[in-house]
């Protein structure tokens, strides 16, 4: 891995055999260092897991060359019952990624959604606190560790019908709007080091959602920098849903006029929704390594694009296991509900799959 010395896993406890064995999980160059040749950075979400599934983690640190924390660093995860935090999770794997020499980004600081109830009870006025108070206290522990934030998370949800698209929730209704500009002046306040992005989903996808957010979401960011405020980069999650409407070299030259503003852009979750695809395993990982080999061709060439990060590695770790909407989709499409998803670039064994080569293979030609 580029940049990790065989002394710095030694220091997270790994051992030199169990690091062979992770970096060589594929012949070749790794992921990270595919991703560099290219210019980028490779990542994956990752959390508590790493703390008890030694093999999952090393194999992390050596396919990566960042990790993102997925789910410790949220508002309900930190403050699940009041305004005290609780930081001694996020402590342990932040100091996981410090140990193996990998910066790490966090998301998400903000999100008008996974809030705990206790939020509803309080006033305006002490909701204005709360926010403020998380952002400066959670930011501003780990300035100097956390190397990137996604400040706001999904500004947008057309489903609730709302004036201006916005996603409802405690700080949106508290706040109305200028909750963004908030979050993100307070964040470069408590760390003026981080790197800040505004993250959001759907933009890849060409059906009423997409094209709803889309628009929105660039004048949004516009809005932003013309105010003066702080923003480095947009993060696409890039949630793959290939049984929706696409056009991947629309959402490329769409992710162009970002970089035109300016910004960076980073794909912060990507991963493919297997669930309109085949039973039969082989079936289905080549259909979702045609899937992100047809995404990545046309975004690779966005200048300014930084960072791709996958939302797991292994299907092990996958999000849609046990996700009721996934199964509804799966049984939609005629497949059985209770299979489970191959949604990611290894399997649940940690084998890598077709789109680890897809992947790979997109890297190289880039580089």
């Amino acid at each position: 891995m580029v940049g990790i010395t065989r002394r710095d896993f030694a220091a997270a406890g790994f051992s030199v055999a169990a690091l062979s064995a992770a970096g060589c999980a594929s012949a070749g160059p790794t992921l990270g260092q595919a991703a560099r040749g290219a210019g980028l950075d490779f990542g994956s979400a990752f959390d508590r897991e790493v703390l008890t599934d030694r093999a999952y983690g090393e194999l992390l640190t050596a396919q990566c060359t960042k990790l993102v924390v997925e789910n410790t660093l949220k508002f309900d995860w930190l403050r699940p019952k009041g305004p005290q935090a609780d930081f001694s999770h996020a402590d342990r794997i932040v100091n996981f990624a410090k140990q193996a020499g990998l910066p790490v980004r966090a998301t998400a600081l903000v999100w008008n959604d996974w809030t705990p109830p206790w939020l509803d009870r309080l006033s305006v006025r002490e909701v204005e606190a709360t926010f403020d108070r998380h952002i400066e206290e959670t930011v501003g522990r780990y300035r100097g560790r956390i190397a990137m934030w996604d400040v706001v998370n999904e500004p947008f949800f057309p489903i609730q019908r709302r004036a201006g698209g916005f996603r409802q929730g405690v700080w949106f209704n508290a706040l109305g709007p200028a909750y963004i500009a908030r979050a993100f002046k307070r964040a470069a306040a408590a760390d003026p080091g981080a790197t800040l992005i505004l993250n959001e989903a759907f933009c890849e996808q060409d059906d009423d959602w997409g094209t709803e957010i889309r628009p929105r979401l660039l004048a949004l960011t516009k809005k932003l920098r013309d105010d003066g405020v702080k923003i480095d980069g947009i993060g696409f999650q890039a949630h793959l849903k290939p049984h929706l409407p696409h056009d991947y070299r629309r959402f490329a030259e769409y992710a162009q006029s970002f970089a035109a503003l300016g910004l960076d852009i980073h794909l912060t979750e990507l991963d493919v929704d297997d669930s309109s695809f085949p039973d039969e395993p082989a079936a289905r990982d080549a259909k979702v390594a045609a899937q992100l080999e047809s995404f990545l061709t046309p975004v690779l060439g966005v200048n300014r694009l930084k960072s791709i990060t996958v939302w797991h590695l292994s299907d092990r770790f996958s999000w849609y296991l046990g996700h009721e909407g996934y199964k509804s989709q799966v049984r939609t499409a005629g497949g059985n509900p209770q299979r489970a998803p191959r949604t990611h670039l290894y399997d649940q064994d940690l084998r890598p799959k077709a789109a680890w080569h897809a992947v790979h293979r997109a890297l190289r030609a880039r580089a």
